[in-house]
């Protein structure tokens, strides 16, 4: 009697990782089905990861808005001074004469400007050349000694052979006299001359040799084809007289018409010159768009980030809508733009005290209200109300965006001296102080006792750290009062802000970051354990299928030849 056996058989090796039931020898797919409750139990892990993928995106989202909040503070950092805010144009009826540029502090005007004498420097040139650049001029080691604005300098270790070339580059390289003197080399046509430039303009800035040593030139060879001189200028007829003038060791002169810089070209005693100042109110418009375009850009992606859609009765929120992290932001941004600027005052129209323009809404900026705007939400300005402040008081506008903590007083008795940069705050100060019959006896701001020096006061805690006031009336057992305003625009203000917001240790967005970070961290912990759990179901799972099946297929082999022996038996 012959057996026969199956050939279709399961692999049943147990060994980890390489259990493997697929193509089972009794035909069932138990790859399928493991597959299938693994799938099933995979519920939880999925849960997981949908949820690890939802705080990703919020993570994401607090990114993108740290990303928006440092282009703004980056954007307001170009334009946090009034010198930066405020253009001042300046105009000249000759600008081949005189040019001249002007800072916020220039006043609004025009001035007549005579340029009697340009400022240059002192040149000697040699009366006896050379041949070439190359021929020696010293047969000896020698040196070159020489005064320069009345100091004395030597120029020692000339090389004996030293060729006009190499002396020119031994004198700009000597590390004592190559800002004092500089040499070069001029050919006349027939033979090469050296040159010797005083490095600056001014009648004092002579150049004298006083010996040559062995070199082919001697003392008296170098002769003065330029002599320095200074600018000579008169400013609005002053100084009176045809023999007076204003003298400067330079042509760029900055310090005779306040905030403007004037650079000389040319020299007419005859020809008044007007120079003209006048504010540039195109450019303070264009930073103020400017202001408004980069806020916007912040307010829109907090509306992206916050904003609920409301779709056939359903309310459906956005990424960040709710969090409480991110309406903090949108708030403390949003008070920066509708508060008084810090240490400024409304105006009292019947004091006359006061500052004209302390909030951005006096300028025509405000928040657009209308919910079915497309500027909703966004600031919005009203250029006529810009173009009347402007017309009415361009510094104002100025400095209620830049002003760089300037301090003010509203007292004739005492003035503001200074403050301690990164600690002192902007805003208003009471001030009082009393005097003995040797000085100051007490001095408070904001009812803090402060240090005393002299007839100075300092405070030494609160928001007024650092300030430093300085008594101007020294009338003996008095008592002073006022204020003291710390002004800081709202370029400064939204900065200072952004820095707090945007910290990467102690703002809002890395704190939230971090504690989200630690979410995640915990979810993947999670996800792990969930992996693990599947991982080994679906090793007992594989363990368990691949016994059956071997069960099965010695069921099966059994049954073929029990089936082929009765076969044999019936044909017997």
């Amino acid at each position: 009697m012959t057996t026969s056996t199956s050939t279709t058989t399961a692999a049943t090796s147990f060994s980890s990782g390489s259990i493997n039931v697929s193509g089972l020898g009794n035909g069932t797919d138990f790859n399928s089905l493991i597959d299938g409750l693994i799938e099933a139990e995979s519920a939880t892990k999925t849960k997981f990861e949908t949820w690890k993928a939802q705080w990703e995106l919020k993570v994401e989202g607090f990114q993108y808005l740290n990303t928006k909040l440092l282009a703004l503070k980056t954007t307001l950092g170009s334009m946090d001074t009034v010198d930066e805010f405020l253009s001042k144009a300046v105009t000249s009826t000759s600008d081949s004469s005189v040019s001249a540029t002007a800072t916020s502090e220039a006043v609004v005007g025009a001035h007549s400007i005579i340029v009697g004498q340009l400022a240059q420097n002192d040149i000697l040139t040699t009366a006896s050349g050379v041949s070439s650049l190359t021929s020696s001029v010293t047969s000896a080691s020698t040196s070159l000694s020489f005064t320069y604005a009345g100091k004395s300098y030597t120029i020692s270790d000339i090389g004996a052979g030293s060729t006009l070339t190499s002396l020119v580059n031994f004198i700009n390289n000597n590390s004592a006299t190559k800002d004092k003197v500089r040499a070069t080399t001029v050919y006349d046509g027939s033979s090469y001359h050296l040159q010797l430039y005083g490095m600056d303009q001014g009648d004092g800035n002579q150049v004298v040799i006083t010996d040559t040593g062995s070199l082919v030139f001697d003392e008296s060879s170098f002769q003065n084809t330029q002599n320095a001189q200074s600018s000579k200028v008169k400013v609005d007829g002053f100084p009176v007289g045809s023999g007076n003038w204003i003298s400067r060791d330079t042509n760029s002169v900055e310090d005779v018409i306040p905030g403007v810089s004037l650079t000389l070209k040319s020299a007419n005693s005859n020809a008044s010159i007007t120079i003209g100042v006048t504010t540039d109110t195109d450019a303070i418009k264009e930073n103020i768009t400017k202001f408004i375009d980069a806020v916007n850009e912040v307010r829109a992606a907090l509306q992206v980030l916050t904003k609920v859609s409301n779709s056939s009765g359903t309310s459906t929120g956005s990424l960040l809508t709710g969090n409480y992290g991110v309406q903090l932001i949108g708030t403390q941004l949003k008070d920066v733009i509708a508060d008084l600027g810090l240490g400024f005052e409304m105006y009292n129209s019947s004091t006359g005290t006061g500052d004209y323009y302390s909030a951005l809404s006096q300028l025509g900026i405000s928040t657009d209200a209308d919910d079915s705007s497309s500027t909703y939400g966004m600031l919005v300005l009203d250029e006529d109300a810009l173009d009347e402040a402007l017309e009415n008081d361009p510094d104002g506008v100025a400095e209620l965006f830049a002003a760089d903590y300037t301090g003010e007083t509203d007292s004739s008795d005492f003035s503001y001296l200074g403050r301690v940069n990164g600690t002192t705050k902007a805003g208003s100060y009471d001030v009082q102080i009393v005097t003995g019959a040797s000085g100051i006896t007490s001095a408070t701001i904001n009812g803090v006792a402060c240090g005393i020096d002299g007839w100075k006061v300092t405070c030494p805690s609160g928001d007024a750290q650092g300030l430093v006031i300085q008594l101007d009336d020294h009338t003996a057992n008095s008592t002073y009062s006022g204020t003291v305003d710390l002004k800081l625009g709202k370029t400064g203000q939204m900065s200072e802000k952004l820095a707090e917001l945007t910290n990467s240790e102690t703002g809002p967005l890395a704190i939230l970051e971090d504690n989200y970070g630690e979410i995640i961290d915990s979810i993947d912990d999670k996800i792990t354990r969930e992996e693990t759990r599947l991982a080994n179901l679906e090793s007992r799972l594989k363990d368990q299928y691949a016994r059956l099946d071997a069960l099965l297929n010695t069921l099966t082999n059994t049954q073929t030849q029990l089936t082929s022996a009765i076969e044999q038996l019936s044909s017997s």
